[in-house]
C-alpha cells in the first residue's frame, strides 16, 4: 500500500467522524450495549429516516456492525480497538464548556466524569485512579511498554481474574486509553475488560445511569484495599452548581 492509497484510507475514516451526529452514536455505542436504530436516532435528536443513513455510513466504513432480530435493527461498536479509537479521539478533542442547564445535568456529568465504562472497561477517574495505583504498586510496568508484572499476574490471580484466559487470548493484556475526561490514561484491554468484569461480579462496582458506574458501599472499603491507595481518594467530588455563564 503507498502513501496515497493510505493517506486516502485515513481520510475516509476521518470523515466518518467527522459529522456531529455519526460521532455522538459512537459516543452512545461506548457503553458496550447495541443499541436499536431508533434509539440512536432519539439519542441522536434526529429522524429515523436519517439515523439510518449515518448508520449505514459507520457500519460499511468498518467502525459499527449490526445485527437483525425480527424487525429490528440493532447496533454496536465493532470491538475493543474501535472503542479505544473513540476513546482516544475524545480525549484529543476540546474540552467542552460545563453543563449549565440543571443540578440534574450537572450531577449526571459528575458522575460520568467519576466513573464510567468506556465499552467494556473502566474509565473516568476511578479507572485513571487504578490505572496509577498498579503502576506505582509495581503490578504494571511500562519501563518498555506497558506490561503486567509477576506481581501484577499473581494479583490478578488471587482476585480471581481468568488469567490463563488472558494469557492466550488474541486480545492485548494491558493496554492505555487516553480518558477523555481526565486527559491521562486508564487501563484498557483484557485486563480492563476483566477487572470491570470482576468488580461487578464482587459487588464493588454497579451500573448507573446510562454508562455511569457506581461504587457500592463494599466497594468503597474493598477496592481501595485491593489497590492499596487511602479510601478518601476514591471518595467521588460533588457536581458544581449550575450558573447561568460559561466556566
Amino acid at each position: 500500500m503507498n502513501g496515497g492509497t493510505e493517506g486516502r484510507g485515513m481520510a475516509e475514516l476521518a470523515a466518518l467522524l467527522a459529522d456531529g451526529t455519526r460521532a455522538g452514536i459512537c459516543l452512545a455505542l461506548l457503553d458496550g450495549r447495541a443499541w436499536t436504530a431508533g434509539e440512536l436516532a432519539r439519542r441522536a435528536g434526529v429522524a429515523p429516516s436519517t439515523a439510518s443513513d449515518h448508520l449505514t455510513r459507520l457500519v460499511r466504513g468498518g467502525l459499527l456492525v449490526e445485527e437483525r432480530q425480527g424487525r429490528h435493527r440493532y447496533l454496536r461498536l465493532a470491538g475493543p480497538s474501535v472503542a479505544q479509537l473513540i476513546e482516544d479521539l475524545a480525549g484529543h478533542a476540546p474540552t467542552p464548556p460545563a453543563p449549565v442547564g440543571s443540578l440534574r445535568a450537572a450531577t449526571a456529568s459528575a458522575a460520568l466524569a467519576y466513573a464510567r465504562t468506556c465499552y467494556d472497561h473502566l474509565a473516568g477517574r476511578l479507572g485513571v485512579l487504578m490505572y496509577d495505583a498498579l503502576l506505582s504498586d509495581g503490578r504494571l510496568d511500562r519501563s518498555s511498554g506497558l506490561a503486567l508484572t509477576a506481581d501484577g499476574w499473581a494479583w490478578a490471580a488471587d482476585l480471581g481474574v481468568p488469567v490463563q484466559v488472558l494469557r492466550t487470548a488474541r486480545r492485548p493484556v494491558v493496554r492505555d486509553c487516553l480518558d477523555w475526561t481526565e486527559r491521562r490514561p486508564h487501563l484498557a484491554g483484557g485486563l480492563g475488560a476483566a477487572l470491570c468484569r470482576r468488580f461487578t461480579d464482587l459487588g464493588w462496582i454497579t451500573q448507573g445511569a446510562g454508562r455511569a458506574i457506581r461504587l457500592t458501599p463494599i466497594g468503597r472499603v474493598a477496592l481501595p484495599e485491593t489497590l492499596h491507595v487511602p479510601g478518601d481518594t476514591l471518595t467521588p467530588t460533588s457536581p458544581r452548581t449550575p450558573t447561568s455563564g460559561r466556566a
